[in-house]
């Protein structure tokens, strides 16, 4: 424990998606298992507010915290890493930085002055950065700049970077330069200078990196990485490989073996040990030594992107490996699935999660896939969007209630088994006013939920407008959907299952957000154990 916070910024080079995040979390992975109180931080230099109204394809999952927040997808690989939460504080966007900075100034807290870039965004910046070192919480933390060097938009970040180096004083902060080293095959050579040039960009900003992390294909000989200290001015031990991986979870064991943390700690001026990773590798053994396989397909319409449901793959890693089950997903575009070809794009699964989205587009496709599943006892995984499309499956074809709908699809249904809440139908605005974050619910004795969670009462986080309707409520159980999990306060439905179903679960909520490596969801891990138990099932039925 330090008696004053430390700040890492982390910086891209000019070539984007290089794994600024990977690296963050592993680099904070390294100090939490020395000691030190670490959290991460996102600054996305994009105008929106938050990522809630950007399409899935554009920025890839949105990621929700306990307190609500709608945020980067990163911060989901910062909770995954350290298992600690995030909040509000831990993502920060251009958006949120002026509309705060425009707040203050029709408050007439500039009055009589001139509102510019410097100094009052990069002030506005600078507070932001230091609101979790102020907390008294951490002794480091990370601060991801989104972007890349040398975009207009990432530049007040930069300068913003460039004073608090100042203000924080020697040994307080440093700042970790992520750049690309590529491998040109037909001259059988790693080139340097796009990480030169972008070291060099990243200076005429006024900030000098202390550390570079340099991804690459292949191993960098010590030549190179003398070449590199020379010409952006950092120690040689500050030249850290950084190479491709085959699963994100080795990054921290490789980082440690190139001694990042100590690199890091050092130029802090604080003591380094050895990490206590036991827990860590326990869990990258199970993962990379699984002792079968299974196979569940993820219904959705995002499916071309894999950063649309990213938390949910990582799920599936996390209950992969506590059930030493290699969890194969296989991606089904809702949008192309129908009557026809449902058993040939299904009948060879050993499960099916229906995953959440929003909007009409490829809604008859899950519904399709959730009959099937239904009837032919395979199990059942829906969240969100999933669990209401197997409100209205099961309304539609046991209840023969046709026309049954929610009325995000049909505003006119006959049958709204899915509707607005009561606190969504006065809203209008569409940024971060859904029912979003950290809800209590009570689970019913002797449910599937109740095993699976061993407890009670459970808190998950939500990010929804529609719900199950109370008023089909009665009927709907009475046919065999049992909701067995209610929120006390709301009466809202938060779990549904189906009484004469080996493993049928829909959930209102998202447990994809709280699944880490150190504690893997139960319900995905309750799924993957199922999935495996009707594999082996339909094996002894085959063989007989």
């Amino acid at each position: 424990m330090t008696t004053t916070t430390k700040y890492i910024f982390v910086t891209g080079g000019v070539t984007s998606s290089l794994g600024k995040g990977i690296i963050a979390a592993s680099l904070a992975k390294l100090l939490q298992a020395q000691g030190y109180r670490t959290t991460i931080q996102k600054l996305d230099p994009y105008i929106n507010v938050d990522p809630g109204t950007l399409n899935p394809y554009e920025h890839g999952e949105c990621y929700v915290t306990d307190d609500g927040a709608e945020t980067d997808l990163d911060l989901g690989h910062y909770e995954r890493f350290l298992n600690v939460p995030t909040s509000q504080a831990n993502n920060v966007t251009t958006g949120r930085i002026y509309q705060s900075v425009i707040d203050k100034e029709r408050r007439g807290e500039f009055l009589g002055k001139t509102v510019q870039v410097i100094p009052h965004i990069t002030d506005e910046i600078k507070e932001r950065v230091q609101k979790l070192g102020n907390s008294g919480d951490y002794d480091i933390v990370i601060t991801e700049i989104g972007g890349t060097v040398g975009d207009i938009e990432s530049l007040p970040y930069i300068e913003a970077v460039r004073q608090l180096r100042w203000d924080l004083g020697d040994n307080n902060g440093l700042v970790i330069h992520l750049t690309l080293v590529p491998y040109l095959s037909a001259a059988g050579e790693l080139k340097t200078k796009p990480t030169q040039h972008s070291v060099k960009t990243l200076m005429e900003s006024g900030v000098m990196a202390d550390i570079l992390v340099c991804r690459t294909e292949h191993e960098l000989p010590m030549d190179l990485r003398k070449k590199l200290a020379l010409f952006c001015n950092v120690r040689e031990e500050a030249v850290i490989q950084s190479i491709d991986a085959s699963t994100i979870y080795d990054v921290p064991n490789l980082m440690l073996k190139q001694g990042l943390d100590t690199v890091v700690l050092k130029k802090l001026g604080l003591q380094s040990h050895q990490p206590n990773l036991t827990r860590w590798n326990e869990f990258l053994k199970r993962h990379k030594n699984p002792k079968t396989e299974v196979t569940i397909g993820l219904i959705g319409k995002y499916v071309e992107l894999q950063d649309s449901y990213k938390s949910i793959l990582e799920a599936f890693i996390h209950a992969g490996a506590e059930n030493e089950v290699k969890v194969h997903v296989e991606p089904i575009h809702s949008e192309y699935l129908n009557a026809d070809n449902i058993h040939a794009k299904l009948s060879h699964l050993n499960g099916v999660l229906v995953a959440p989205g929003f909007g009409e587009r490829g809604i008859e496709g899950k519904i399709d896939a959730v009959k099937y599943v239904r009837e032919n006892k395979m199990p059942f995984f829906g969240i969100c969007l999933g669990m209401q499309m197997a409100v209205i499956e099961f309304a539609r074809n046991v209840l023969n209630l046709k026309d049954a709908n929610s009325t995000e699809m049909d505003a006119k249904t006959a049958n709204p088994v899915i509707g607005l809440m009561e606190s969504q139908k006065d809203v209008t605005e569409k940024g971060g006013t859904m029912r979003l974050g950290s809800w209590s619910c009570n689970l019913k004795p002797n449910s599937i939920a109740h095993k699976v969670y061993k407890s009670n009462s459970i808190e998950e986080r939500h990010r929804h407008r529609f719900e199950f309707n109370n008023t089909y409520k009665d009927q709907i159980e009475a046919s065999g959907m049992i909701a067995t999990g209610i929120n006390p306060e709301t009466n809202l439905v938060e779990i549904v299952e189906v009484s004469d179903h080996p493993w049928f679960v829909g959930v209102q909520y998202h447990p994809e957000y709280k699944s880490t490596v150190a504690n893997p969801h139960p319900l995905f891990v309750a799924f993957v154990k199922a999935a495996l138990k009707h594999k082996n099932k339909n094996k002894r039925a085959t063989m007989a």
